[in-house]
């Protein structure tokens, strides 16, 4: 069994990078044991993403990331052409979302293959079909404010049920951190959480996954934990890390896969949370994390992560 070998390297000081956005992060220049979770290596290695992208056409750091039925990938970035798809072989086919977000931020994908994502400052959620147009919005863009009002505030990350129901995490750093539950037609139903450390509370919750059985899985960030809840709301149980955890995405399989934001590291999970093998860590070059953000599954187990610092998409395959 293979476990990941670190560098010892002086760490630089933490970075604050609390502006106006809300947003905390740090900035590491290599590994930091405190952080990393020690685990069997992974078996996939880094190489270039491979999309072509023209001259003139910008693409800016990289939020999140998905792989659609239709075996293209949609990234969702913090450029000027926020919603990018490209064909499997990385050509570019079509750019929108042009002036329609303030900080792109998560995206997923329902169980009918609808595309849906977070504007964290424009405090709007959108549902837009594969030829993207917006079939509903949630939130009034720029108004920040409560679900029973109409309003979002600083929604991060979303997740759909099998039957349609939306559930949606708000509170990135200024609005109180809560998960907030909708039915398939954008109605708001319930909502719980609050800002704590407790059974139920969260300190930036960043990313919500679905399961096969409709329980509801939320990247609880700072408290360094994923809590695991019912569909009405009801704390089941928590796992803890050593990292911040910042992505979760479930494959086709029902495998639980976690990107560490500033640990650098992908991890995969059992079924009761341990982490069974991880690789990445931060630093410049190819592979290594600035954020590790947003992370999707293609065919052939190829893995993407989208890096909001680096800022770049990263792509991993199986080690031969």
């Amino acid at each position: 069994m293979k476990f990941k070998q670190f560098k010892i390297i002086a760490l630089s000081t933490t970075i604050a990078l609390g502006f106006s956005l809300g947003v905390r992060a740090q900035v590491l220049e290599g590994p930091d044991p405190l952080q990393m979770e020690l685990a069997p290596d992974l078996g996939y290695v880094p190489v270039q993403h491979g999309l072509k992208i023209p001259s003139g056409v910008e693409l800016g750091a990289s939020s999140s990331v998905v792989w659609t039925k239709d075996n293209h990938l949609i990234l969702f970035n913090r450029g000027p052409n926020p919603l990018m798809e490209f064909d499997p072989r990385g050509r570019l086919l079509r750019t929108w979302g042009q002036g329609d977000y303030v900080r792109p931020h998560g995206m997923r994908l329902d169980p009918e293959g609808n595309i849906w994502t977070t504007d964290v400052n424009g405090h709007t959620v959108r549902k837009m079909n594969l030829d993207g147009e917006v079939l509903l919005t949630i939130g009034k863009m720029g108004e920040a404010g409560e679900p029973e009002d109409g309003l979002l505030f600083e929604p991060t990350d979303l997740t759909i049920n099998d039957e349609g129901e939306v559930f949606i995490l708000v509170g990135h750093g200024r609005g109180t951190p809560q998960l907030l539950k909708y039915d398939r037609m954008g109605r708001f139903m319930k909502k719980w959480g609050g800002s704590g450390t407790g059974p139920g509370q969260f300190d930036t919750p960043h990313s919500i996954v679905v399961d096969g059985e409709g329980l509801i899985y939320v990247a609880d960030r700072q408290n360094r934990r994923i809590q695991i809840f019912d569909d009405e709301g009801a704390y089941l149980k928590e796992w803890h890390y050593k990292g911040w955890p910042c992505g979760l995405h479930f494959d086709e399989e029902g495998t639980l896969w976690m990107v560490s934001g500033f640990a650098g590291e992908i991890l995969k999970l059992d079924k009761n949370g341990k982490v069974v093998a991880a690789t990445g860590e931060p630093g410049k070059k190819l592979g290594e994390f600035g954020e590790a953000h947003y992370m999707t599954l293609a065919p052939g187990g190829v893995i993407y992560v989208a890096d909001t610092i680096k800022p770049d998409l990263h792509k991993f395959i199986h080690r031969h």
